[in-house]
C-alpha cells in the first residue's frame, strides 16, 4: 500500500471541498496514478462523484459509527493497490458529533489514519486575513497535521499571490494552488437524483474540464510531496472482510438508478460470511432472482423514479411473493418506502408501491430527517433483537403514515430524542434508518442464518417433507 494519502478539509460547509477533491482526483488520474477515494461521514452522494472520476468504489470513513480499528480496516482494505488515497472531509474540519470534541469529525479521521491535511479556504474578499483563518485551524488542536492550503474562489492570479504570501509567511506551510471564482465550475446540485446521470457518464466532460483547470493552477508535484505520510500499522490480526470464499446462500439486491445508496462494506461483510449477492433492477421490472434465500432493498428512490418504479408490476409482484413466502428481507431508506402501499410525490401524484407494509409515504420539499442514529432492536426483529445495538443515519424528505398500529422494528436515538421506528414481522425488517453492518456484525450473521433456514425450508418443501 502506498504511503501517499491526503485529507481534503474545509473551513466549513460550502467552501468547495467537493470541487477541489474531484478536481484533484481527475488531475492525478491524468498523470496516470491510481486514486482511491474516501468520504468522511455517512454521505452517499459525494462518493458517487469520486467513483465516477477514479473508476473505483469510494468508501465512507466514519469514526462515530465505526471506531478507530474499523476505520483503519476499511482504509487499508480499500487503499491496498492505490498510488494515492484522497479523503474528502465533511462540514468544517473540526465539526463532528460533539461541539466539545473532535469525535466524528474530519480532524479525527486525519488523526486515526495519520494523514496530512490540505485545507480548502474560501479566499473571496480577503487577503492577509486568510492567514488568520489557517493559523486558527493549525492551533486549535495539536494532533491533526495541516500541511498545505488550496485557495478557492480567488479573484485573480495576483489575488492568489497576496493570499499565498500571507499564509506561507504566517503559517509556515505551502499554498499549493488555487481555483478562481469566475471559472464557471459549479458542482451540479448534490441530490440523490443526480447519481444516475453520474453513472451514465453525462458528467464526464465536466470532470475532464475540472481536472484540466486544477492541473493548470495547482502544483501537483508539491501536492504529491506533502501527501507522503508515515506507514500505517493495522491494529487487527485479521480484517473484517476476510471470510468464507464459498457462498452458502444467495441474497437478491435491488440495485439500479432508483436504489443505489448502500455501504460497500455491507456487501463485503455479507460476502465474507457466506452470501452471494445477486443484483436485480426494479426500474427494469425484473423479478427477484430465482433461487435466492434473502432480499436486500437499499436506500434512495428519489422522486423522479417513483412513477417508473410504480409501473414495474412484475418486480412488485415478485417482491410481495418472496416476502409472503418467508424470504428474510431487510429494507432501509428508500427501500422501506418502496415496500409501502404508495408514495405521494410533492406534485400530488401518487405511485403505487409493493404493498407489503400497510401504510403510505408522502414526499416533501424540505428535509424531514437528517443525522446519526443509535439503533436498538425489538424482540420481533430477526436481525437486531432487543438489547442489541447498531449505528446508522437518516437522510430523507419523506414521512410514513401507517394504516393501523404496526410492530416497530427498533428504537432510534438522535438529536431530537428517542422514538420507535420501522416495521418488523417474522421475516421482514424495514425502516428509514440506514445501517452500517460493521457497527453490529451480528446483523450479518443473523441474516445469513435466517437465509440458511429459509433455504432448508424450501428444500424440505421440494422434497415433499412439508
Amino acid at each position: 500500500m502506498s504511503n501517499r494519502r491526503l485529507v481534503i478539509a474545509g473551513t466549513g460547509s460550502g467552501v468547495g471541498k467537493t470541487t477541489v477533491t474531484i478536481g484533484l482526483m481527475a488531475a492525478l488520474m491524468k498523470k496516470g496514478l491510481t486514486v482511491q477515494g474516501f468520504k468522511c461521514g455517512p454521505d452517499y452522494i459525494d462518493p458517487s462523484y469520486h467513483a465516477a472520476v477514479t473508476k473505483r468504489v469510494s468508501r465512507n470513513l466514519d469514526s462515530w459509527m465505526l471506531g478507530r480499528e474499523t476505520v483503519l480496516d476499511i482504509f487499508t482494505h480499500a487503499s491496498r493497490d492505490a498510488d494515492i488515497s484522497i479523503m474528502e472531509g465533511v462540514m468544517g474540519f473540526f465539526d463532528g458529533k460533539d461541539p466539545k470534541t473532535d469525535v466524528g469529525s474530519t480532524a479525527e479521521i486525519s488523526v486515526i489514519t495519520k494523514s496530512p491535511v490540505l485545507l480548502v479556504v474560501n479566499c473571496a474578499s480577503m487577503a492577509r486575513s486568510a492567514a488568520a483563518i489557517v493559523k486558527g485551524f493549525q492551533t486549535l488542536s495539536s494532533e491533526p497535521n495541516v500541511v498545505g492550503v488550496i485557495a478557492n474562489r480567488v479573484g485573480s492570479e495576483k489575488h492568489f499571490e497576496i493570499v499565498k504570501t500571507a499564509i506561507e509567511q504566517e503559517c509556515g506551510i505551502p499554498v499549493v494552488g488555487y481555483l478562481k471564482r469566475e471559472n464557471g465550475i459549479e458542482i451540479p446540485e448534490r441530490s440523490l437524483g443526480l447519481i444516475p446521470s453520474i453513472e451514465r457518464g453525462e458528467l464526464d466532460p465536466f470532470f475532464e474540464q475540472l481536472g484540466e483547470l486544477v492541473s493548470e493552477t495547482v502544483d501537483l508535484e508539491k501536492l504529491l510531496e506533502i501527501s507522503q505520510a508515515e506507514p500505517l500499522s493495522f491494529p487487527k490480526e485479521e480484517s473484517l472482510f476476510t471470510g468464507s470464499a464459498t457462498p452458502a446462500v444467495r441474497i437478491a439486491v435491488a440495485k439500479d438508478a432508483a436504489f443505489n445508496s448502500y455501504y460497500m462494506e455491507n456487501f463485503e461483510l455479507l460476502e465474507a460470511h457466506g452470501a452471494e449477492l445477486v443484483p436485480f433492477s426494479p426500474l427494469a421490472d425484473e423479478h427477484v432472482p430465482a433461487d435466492c434465500d434473502g432480499l436486500y432493498i437499499g436506500g434512495s428512490l428519489p422522486e423522479e423514479f417513483v412513477s417508473a418504479v410504480s409501473n414495474s408490476t412484475q418486480t412488485k409482484q415478485s417482491v410481495r411473493d418472496a416476502i409472503a413466502n418467508g424470504m428474510p428481507t431487510f429494507a432501509e431508506g428508500g427501500g422501506f418506502s418502496y415496500l409501502t402501499e404508495s408514495i405521494t410525490k410533492t406534485d400530488g401524484q401518487v405511485g403505487g408501491m409493493a404493498g407489503v407494509i400497510p401504510g403510505n409515504v408522502t414526499m416533501h420539499k424540505s428535509l424531514k430527517a437528517i443525522g446519526y442514529r443509535e439503533i436498538k432492536g425489538c424482540d420481533e426483529n430477526f436481525l437486531l433483537p432487543a438489547n442489541q445495538e447498531a449505528k446508522g443515519h437518516e437522510f430523507h424528505y419523506s414521512t410514513f403514515e401507517a394504516n393501523f398500529p404496526l410492530q416497530p422494528a427498533y428504537e432510534t436515538k438522535g438529536m431530537r430524542g428517542i422514538k420507535a421506528d420501522g416495521v418488523a414481522t417474522q421475516n421482514l425488517v424495514a425502516g428509514f434508518p440506514q445501517f452500517h453492518f460493521a457497527t453490529c456484525l451480528k446483523v450479518v450473521t443473523r441474516w445469513i442464518d435466517a437465509c440458511q433456514a429459509y433455504q432448508n425450508t424450501k428444500l424440505e418443501v421440494a422434497d415433499g417433507k412439508k
